[in-house]
């Protein structure tokens, strides 16, 4: 008989062998897989469907080009994808990037998070990603909806409200997602939920723009309650400046605690009174400014360029990188834990390599992993596409108060299925456990499909 640690290992040489040239996705495979090992051997018949081998393989990849025009006449092309990963618990759900990073492995490995993360909100919503190498920094406000307006005239025809659900990521915010929905309701002539992180005026959520860094906070909180400690005092650095930096940090200091740092691709500003949330939503929401001109207009701050400094060389208790993938490796998490950091919060995908995640893990850092504590996003996502379904908008504290017993069901789920497979505390495994055993349950449920 196969053991779960043969099966396990035997799926995932055959996923390198079929997907060498990626890899992010072989990454997250990897990190998940790990984890499964004790599931296979408690439940041996989904060795007998080979559950993982069907699991890892999506069930759909559209790539496209988007021809578009710039403001100087000339015709520019990018390439579009769209990966349809599982539908077993629900329409595929999860964000477009744009960003000219993006390529097939990218964003593979963002839909695979993105089934375990979706299955952990409790919401009935499958996995998906997609997004497109352009890069909107730079470009005018009309290059960007002739952009949107020929991307969503091809995935208009993948997507709908009760097949896939877009929403945004980095590089797509309020502005690409009105673009992307103009476009959608003229193609289809229909006003449905298609998208999320909608404009209020044409069915958005309250509380959507805050959901994944306020998430963030409220799932760091629960790890920080099993430590019998609190945010009182304790400083905090936060990588990143979009959304999901802006309001980690936004309710980081609602809850007494001091956000020292914040960052962007240029480098990061340091200011030891606290980073002033006003001002840093001005320079990056209205004028979309560099995070140098934080240091400009505060003169507590100073600005060290990224290829002088790490933002993860600060001294500091609690450390929230919410900008992009593998931005803590081992020798960020070995300067962290010799900092003092006690608790490590995912706010972007996969921003830790799996050698920070060791470190963090063997110096006894509490470790919140980004399918589990940046799930905020998601879940107001599908709390937004149960407003639509009823045409019913709730009020800010309604979504607000959904949102924290969402998080905090999230760590306990992941505690306790931490604890019942044999890796007490050890959340990356119990959230891979939690998020994996709900989707496996369906999937064998519906038969080979």
């Amino acid at each position: 008989m196969t053991t779960g640690k043969e099966y396990v290992a035997g799926v995932f040489e055959k996923v390198k062998a079929q997907n060498a040239h990626e890899p992010e996705f072989l990454q997250a495979v990897e990190e998940v897989f790990e984890s499964l090992v004790p599931v296979f051997d408690k439940y041996p018949k989904y060795i007998e469907e080979n559950l993982l081998e069907r699991l890892v393989e999506p069930e759909r990849i559209i790539t496209f080009r988007v021809p578009w025009v710039d403001d100087k006449g000339q015709v520019q092309v990018n390439r579009g994808f769209r990966v349809q990963f599982s539908s077993a618990i629900g329409p595929y759900k999860g964000g477009l990037r744009f960003h000219p990073s993006v390529n097939q492995s990218i964003i593979k490995f963002l839909g695979f998070e993105q089934i375990f993360k979706n299955s952990l909100t409790g919401q009935p919503i499958g996995g998906g990603k997609g997004g497109s190498n352009f890069d909107p920094k730079g470009k005018s406000d009309n290059e960007i909806m002739r952009f949107c307006q020929s991307f969503m005239t091809e995935l208009s025809k993948h997507i709908g409200a009760d097949t896939d659900v877009p929403a945004g990521d980095i590089g797509v915010g309020g502005r690409e997602i009105g673009y992307l929905y103009g476009q959608y309701k003229r193609l289809r002539n229909e006003y449905t939920g298609v998208l999320t992180g909608k404009g209020l005026t044409y069915g958005g959520s309250l509380a959507r723009t805050e959901a994944t860094g306020y998430g963030a906070v409220y799932f760091a909180e629960q790890m920080l309650k099993a430590r019998g400690e609190d945010f009182a005092g304790k400083v905090a650095l936060v990588s990143g400046s979009g959304n999901v930096a802006i309001y980690a940090t936004e309710k980081l200091q609602t809850l007494g605690a001091k956000v020292v740092a914040v960052s962007d691709s240029s480098g990061f500003v340091y200011d030891p009174e606290g980073i002033d949330v006003p001002l840093l939503k001005q320079l990056k929401e209205v004028e979309r400014a560099r995070i140098v001109k934080y240091a400009e207009a505060r003169p507590s701050a100073t600005f060290t360029p990224a290829s002088e400094g790490s933002i993860w060389n600060i001294k500091a208790d609690l450390a929230f990188p919410c900008a992009t993938q593998n931005e803590i490796n081992e020798e960020h998490a070995k300067a962290l834990v010799a900092n003092g950091v006690i608790a490590v919060t995912e706010g972007a995908n996969m921003p830790s390599t799996l050698e920070a995640i060791e470190v963090f893990q063997k110096a006894g850092v509490s470790f919140g992993p980004a399918k589990a504590a940046n799930a905020g996003g998601v879940a107001v996502s599908a709390l937004e596409m149960a407003q639509n379904s009823q045409r019913t908008p709730w009020t800010f504290e309604e979504v607000d108060a959904k949102l924290y017993n969402i998080m905090k069901g999230i760590y306990e789920n992941a505690a306790s299925a931490a604890k019942e497979f044999g890796a007490e505390g050890n959340l990356v495994v119990g959230a891979n456990v939690a998020g994996f055993l709900k989707v496996a349950e369906a999937i064998s449920a519906q038969g080979i499909v």
